[in-house]
């Protein structure tokens, strides 16, 4: 009996060992691939280049985890991973940086109401901002890539829906829309005087892909909806 009991020891110590030298050869795939990666890679780009078996997603985890306390971290952006400067670093590497065009007030504004409040219209952007936006505002934020068109508003006149982008995530730093600043945070960073309105709150934000049920895709058939907003009356023929 304890002949047999060492040897179940040796086997499970075997496999033990067998399961650590993939999960190591297996972050070294993923680590070779983030670096060699001109943009970022998702779960599943990973995932198929990864040995038979090998779940890509607690690969990532432990490599996140190992380049945690390093100068170059590994952080994930919505469904997209890559490796970034260390937050506390990042000044470092702001000397001799060449400076982005900044967006204009309205730009931001107009971005900000679209992250927090998606999907969003034209006229409630600009309901929500007491102000009228020009359509340049919204060509500019599309061209970058971080505000998408989503769908239509079931609404007269179907308006377009606005909604951001995994770029926007990226760009900012966010593993998820959810990350947005809350209403506390905003406070404490001096955005708000703390002077509002009993009933204030910024909403929970949220990026579903999949369409809201007040949308209709953007290529849904105009005759279609012409017939649904304006239904035959009774008696008549339809």
């Amino acid at each position: 009996m304890a002949e047999l009991a060492q040897l179940l020891a040796e086997i499970d110590q075997s496999q033990l060992l067998s399961r650590e030298n993939s999960l190591a050869e297996a972050m070294r795939i993923a680590e070779a691939l983030l670096f060699a990666a001109a943009e970022p890679l998702s779960e599943a780009d990973i995932e198929r280049r990864m040995p038979r078996g090998i779940d890509a997603g607690a690969v990532l985890d432990a490599l996140k985890a190992e380049y945690a306390p390093r100068g170059v971290n590994l952080v994930r952006a919505g469904d997209k991973w890559m490796f970034r400067t260390a937050s506390d670093l990042a000044w470092l590497l702001a000397t001799g940086e060449v400076e982005e065009k900044r967006l204009s007030r309205a730009a931001l504004e107009t971005l900000a109401i679209v992250a927090y409040h998606q999907p969003v219209t034209r006229a409630e952007i600009e309901d929500i901002r007491g102000v009228a936006i020009s359509k340049g505002t919204l060509d500019l934020l599309l061209e970058t890539g971080w505000v998408r068109l989503r769908g239509r508003r079931r609404a007269p006149g179907r308006p377009i829906t606005y909604g951001t982008t995994e770029a926007f995530l990226v760009h900012f730093g966010l593993e998820a829309i959810t990350d947005l600043p809350g209403l506390e945070e905003l406070k404490g960073a001096g955005l708000f005087d703390g002077r509002l309105p009993q009933d204030f709150g910024i909403p929970q934000p949220s990026d579903d892909m999949a369409l809201a049920e007040d949308e209709v895709p953007l290529e849904e058939d105009w005759t279609q909806l012409s017939e649904e907003a304006t239904p035959a009356a009774d008696g008549c023929a339809p």
